[in-house]
């Protein structure tokens, strides 16, 4: 695979902050546009000085390297002003709502990967009930292929758009799935209580995210009305057999933390399966994964074990109550939930090996 070249919109955000210091380093990319309707005309190591050019003076490029080429030296323009001649796939972090519009008017055959909601649900009526507005691009919607990576890696392979899943729904589905396959638990009775850092709310101004409003507490928000419901049962269900359906009752809670996510998922058991079952078809499932880890038995998953990298730790434990287990999935919201898994998709549809430049070991303290 030659060097692909890469626009980055909507970069001022976490997300596009996120996907910019992942692809800074990769071996196969160059980042030829990022973009940002508020920041535009600013250099890119000014908004954000962690990613300022000389920490990466030793990058792959070497050090006589065109300055002008390094991301890090780019300005942040408008969306309008991208030259697309220059760019073959773009990874989209904008706003839920403002993706549609903007993605259908991109010159053919451009790869994208959108990080936003709007192409998540295959349903535009679903989407119009669950996020307010009328579908724009519904022809589009058909084409994207919904990219939880370890799940369809031939689909997204072969994709032109893909649809980057939720932070929630992957810490979420990574587990589920294979035991809702097997039939190891059931359809009914799935609870999830879930747990997001702060930034999994974007960077955007708002009362309930400062820092009087988050430090030295912890809230529960979108009770029965979050808008990852409508996406985690659509990709529960693909796999069930036809005539079932799963249902959650999920509850996520914003945490006094930048970054991390914790999903604790209560499920019954089926008739006849045990705990140590539903371990070791999971450790199965992913023994071959390079992000994905099962536990050992009584071992906890921490976020801080995943803190700036692309992994999935699961753990798997028995109920005190008779016939149900308690999983505990926890991922980076910025990385495996986001911009991580996003890099996953793009180098399966630009064909390099899924971890490059996703082998960072966990941060920690």
């Amino acid at each position: 695979q030659s060097e692909a070249s890469v626009a980055v919109l909507g970069a001022s955000g976490y997300t596009g902050a996120e996907i910019t210091r992942l692809l800074a380093l990769h071996p196969g990319v160059s980042v030829r546009a990022i973009t940002s309707e508020r920041s535009a005309g600013q250099p890119f190591g000014q908004v954000f000085p962690h990613l300022r050019e000389s920490f990466f003076s030793q990058s792959r490029a070497g050090a006589g390297a065109d300055k002008s080429d390094r991301v890090m030296n780019l300005e942040l323009q408008k969306v309008e002003d991208v030259d697309w001649d220059k760019v073959d796939s773009v990874f989209c972090c904008l706003p839920h709502g403002t993706t549609q519009e903007i993605i259908a008017g991109l010159p053919s055959g451009k790869r994208v990967v959108d990080l936003s909601a709007d192409f998540r649900l295959k349903d535009v009526d679903v989407y119009a009930e669950w996020y307010g507005a009328p579908h724009k691009a519904a022809a589009l919607q058909e084409e994207a292929v919904y990219g939880l990576t370890e799940f369809k890696r031939e689909e997204v392979a072969g994709a032109r758009l893909v649809a980057n899943p939720g932070c929630y729904p992957t810490s979420i589905q990574l587990p589920l799935i294979p035991l809702l396959q097997r039939g190891l638990i059931t359809t009914e009775d799935i609870i999830i209580d879930a747990k997001s850092g702060v930034s999994g709310a974007g960077r955007g101004a708002k009362q309930n995210n400062l820092y009087v409003e988050i430090a030295e507490g912890m809230n529960a928000y979108g009770i029965t009305s979050h808008r990852h419901v409508p996406e985690i049962e659509q990709q529960l269900n693909e796999v069930l057999p036809s005539g079932q359906a799963a249902r959650i009752s999920f509850t996520p809670h914003l945490m006094p933390f930048s970054r991390g996510m914790q999903s604790t998922i209560y499920v019954k058991l089926s008739s006849g399966a045990s705990v140590d079952e539903l371990r070791a078809v999971l450790s199965e499932q992913f023994e071959p994964e390079p992000f994905v880890h099962v536990l050992g038995r009584g071992e906890i998953p921490h976020t801080r074990f995943v803190r700036g990298s692309n992994h999935c730790l699961i753990g798997v434990f028995e109920d005190r109550i008779e016939g149900r287990a308690i999983i505990v999935s926890v991922i980076d919201n910025l990385v495996k939930g986001a911009s991580g898994q996003a890099l996953q998709n793009m180098n399966l549809m630009l064909g390099f090996p899924e971890e490059t430049g996703l082998m960072q070991i966990p941060m920690f303290p």
